[in-house]
C-alpha cells in the first residue's frame, strides 16, 4: 500500500477493516522507511538495500544484479510469485495506466536467473473472481513466497484511504480463508511503504490478538522476518541487523 502514516490509516474511520484487522491481529507502533520515495522502499524490502537510489525510474535506468528476496526464494528450492494489479504482461518494465512499475520491485533484478523469473512469475493480479491470485488461492497452488501490489488507485496512492481499505476487505478475506492460510503456516503482512510512521498489520495464526511491537523497527526489519519466517539462512544486507519482527510479534 502507498502513502500514507499510520494514523491516518489505523484508525480512520473510512479504515474500518485496516482498523480491525490491527485490533485482531499484530502490529508495529514505530515502523520507519529506509529511503524517498517509493522504489528505495520497495528494494530495501526485497534487497536489504537501497542501492543509493533516490528516485522513481524505471528498470532500464537501474538494472541490479544483487542478491535478492526473490532469488534466495528460487535457491532454497522454493518459488516465488508476484501478482502486480492492471500490469498488462508479464514483468512489463515500463508504466502503463494505473500499473507503476515502481512498485514491482522484482522486475529490477537481473542477475543469476532474475529476469528469467521475471518473466515467468511477475504476474498480472486479475480479480477477486478469476486471475492469477484468486486461482492461485483457489487450487492450494501459492507459491513459497508471494508479493502483491495494487494498482495506483487501490493501493491509496491516487485515491482514497477508503478506497484502499474496500480493496483490501476483498482481497485479505480471500487470502485468510484459502487453504493456504487455513493450514497454519501461511503469513500475510499489510505495509504501506511510506512515510514515517509506517502503516501495517501482521497476520499469522500464531500473533496474539492486539499485539503492538513498541520498538523501532522498518522496512529492513519486513524483509528480516521475511528470510526467517521462509527458513533462509543468510540474510540480506541491513536485514542482519534489523529489529526481530518475528520474536516481537510471535509469527
Amino acid at each position: 500500500m502507498e502513502n500514507h502514516v499510520s494514523s491516518s490509516v489505523i484508525g480512520n474511520p473510512r479504515a474500518p477493516y485496516q482498523t480491525a484487522l490491527a485490533k485482531a491481529c499484530g502490529t508495529v507502533a514505530h515502523d520507519s522507511t529506509v529511503g524517498s520515495p517509493s522504489l528505495p522502499n520497495y528494494l530495501g524490502a526485497t534487497a536489504g538495500t537501497t542501492f543509493g537510489i533516490g528516485d522513481d525510474d524505471s528498470p532500464r535506468s537501474h538494472v541490479l544484479t544483487a542478491d535478492n528476496l526473490f532469488r534466495q526464494v528460487r535457491l532454497a528450492g522454493g518459488t516465488e510469485r508476484s501478482y502486480e494489479e492492471s500490469m498488462p504482461a508479464n514483468c512489463s518494465l515500463t508504466a502503463s495506466g494505473p500499473y507503476a512499475v515502481k512498485h514491482n520491485p522484482a522486475a529490477y533484478f537481473a542477475g543469476d536467473g532474475d529476469r528469467a523469473a521475471c518473466l515467468a512469475d511477475d504476474v498480472p493480479l486479475g480479480t477477486p473472481a478469476s486471475g492469477n491470485l484468486a486461482d492461485d488461492l483457489a487450487n492450494d497452488s501459492l507459491p513459497t513466497f508471494s508479493f502483491v501490489t495494487p494498482n495506483l488507485c487501490n493501493d491509496t496512492h491516487d485515491c482514497s484511504v477508503a478506497t484502499g481499505d474496500t480493496w483490501l476487505r476483498t482481497w485479505i478475506p480471500k487470502i485468510l480463508s484459502s487453504p493456504a492460510y487455513l493450514s497454519g503456516n501461511t503469513a500475510v503482512m499489510l505495509v504501506y511503504d511510506e512515510y514515517t510512521p509506517v502503516p501495517n498489520v501482521f497476520v499469522t495464526p500464531s500473533t496474539p490478538v492486539g499485539a503492538v511491537m513498541t520498538g523501532a523497527a522498518n522496512h529492513y526489519a519486513l524483509l528480516r522476518a521475511t528470510e526467517q519466517m521462509l527458513g533462509i539462512g543468510s540474510l540480506l544486507g541491513s536485514a542482519a541487523t534489523a529489529a526481530d519482527l518475528r520474536a516481537a510479534l510471535n509469527m
